[in-house]
């Protein structure tokens, strides 16, 4: 029986191939028309059985109507058609749209035809009226952009069949294309000033033999770079104590602004979707600043995460952030692994996120990041504190963001 099992299923594999257009024009039947069909053979049945010859006829009526349906759909619709997104990423609330042109390249006059377009989980549907030979139509619809988020446009699909409904053709044009609705963002300080201060880079204690803060002379060791030679204070020693030993000079890492951005995405750490917005709104802000700023950018939210990114990329990310379960200290810890040469990092939770889990996502960055954990909690009285190394600044709306930043400038 297992190998009969075993052999059927290999043979229905094995004619996938020739199925397929068997299968797309079976997909062309819409329900009411599997209902048509039923409906035939049912009266067909009561016909045959009881000798009605009411539903005889129905029965053939109905085959009239699903072979005139199908007649409906055969033949080609030679078009052109072509969507163009305007622009393609757009803040919550402004407008965009997406251009359809429709071009009858066939040699007869097209028939009005319905065209739909997909925008996200929505359709517009609308009526390309008659075309001649070579004619245009073109029409605009306008695109939903009151939530942030990442919609999917397109592909444009016209539909051909009978009036009812009972078959039907899909025809896609086009390809589909993302469109972006990023969060609604506020003015951040540039990078150099407040909490975020280190535009130039800040030097640590590391001994390098190239960089640009100067610590001191040395003498000088075999594998030394010749270039790093101090030449008037060689000669000064070997004038003075007769020492024909080289001097070389020795410099401390500087570190180039490297900006870290964490949002936390656990629904446990907010209070309701409206908080969660907010803090969406505030780190897409900071990261905002940090691309216009042209500093090197790193950011993680829930299962996503970007090392170095530039460009629309930085904010593309909180279009697609969406509330879960993963905890904000393992997710700032995936980011240290990633991105260990990090000067600052910010992580964004809400105002019912655990204090413990908050501080060990501040904890697991090395002593020499400057860690600026940012609470919202609607309504709360701008606050800043500053513990062993890190900064926790609690605002009580978006407004409060930048204020925040440059009040609370470590010293």
């Amino acid at each position: 029986m297992a190998q009969a099992r075993d052999g059927i299923r290999e043979t229905w594999e094995a004619t996938s191939e020739q199925r397929e257009p068997v299968a797309r024009v079976l997909h062309c039947v819409s329900p009411l028309g599997w209902g048509v069909l039923a409906g035939a053979v049912g009266c067909w049945v009561l016909a045959a059985l009881f000798g009605w010859t009411e539903a005889a006829y129905a029965a053939v009526g109905l085959l009239v109507l699903f072979a005139l349906s199908c007649l409906l759909t055969i033949g080609r619709t030679q078009l052109q058609v072509s969507l163009r997104v305007h622009p393609s990423r757009v803040a919550s609330g402004d407008v965009a749209v997406a251009e359809i042109r429709v071009r009858n390249t066939g040699k007869a006059p097209l028939l009005p035809v319905p065209l739909e377009v997909p925008c996200g989980d929505t359709s517009t549907r609308f009526l390309v009226p008659g075309l001649a030979p070579g004619q245009d139509h073109d029409d605009v619809v306008v695109l939903p952009t009151q939530r942030r988020g990442v919609y999917p446009i397109g592909p444009a699909m016209t539909l051909r069949g009978d009036p009812f409904g009972i078959v039907r053709r899909t025809l896609s044009w086009t390809e589909s294309s993302d469109f972006f609705v990023h969060p609604r963002t506020v003015f951040v300080e540039p990078f150099g000033t407040g909490v975020l201060r280190d535009l130039e880079g800040r030097t640590t204690n590391d001994v390098s033999l190239s960089d640009l803060a100067f610590h001191a002379l040395r003498e000088y060791q075999p594998g030394d770079d010749q270039r790093h030679i101090h030449w008037a204070s060689t000669a000064k020693r070997s004038s003075v104590a007769g020492d024909t030993a080289f001097m070389v000079r020795q410099f401390l890492d500087t570190r180039r602004t490297h900006v870290g951005v964490v949002l936390d995405c656990d629904e446990a750490s907010y209070a309701n979707e409206n908080e969660f917005e907010t803090a969406v709104q505030a780190a897409a802000s900071i990261a905002r600043r940090a691309a216009s700023d042209h500093v090197d950018l790193s950011e993680a939210s829930g299962p996503f995460l970007l090392a170095r990114t530039t460009g629309h990329s930085a904010i593309d990310l909180y279009s697609r952030v969406r509330l879960g379960d993963e905890r904000v200290d393992l997710v700032a810890a995936r980011l240290a692994r990633r991105s260990p040469n990090m000067s600052t990092v910010v992580v964004v939770s809400g105002s019912r996120v655990d204090t413990r889990v908050f501080a060990k996502a501040a904890s697991v960055f090395t002593s020499r990041v400057h860690a600026v954990m940012l609470q919202i909690s609607p309504g709360a009285e701008l606050a800043r504190q500053r513990s062993a190394g890190r900064t926790l600044i609690t605002i009580g709306s978006l407004s409060d963001l930048s204020r925040a930043l440059v009040a609370g400038a470590p010293v």
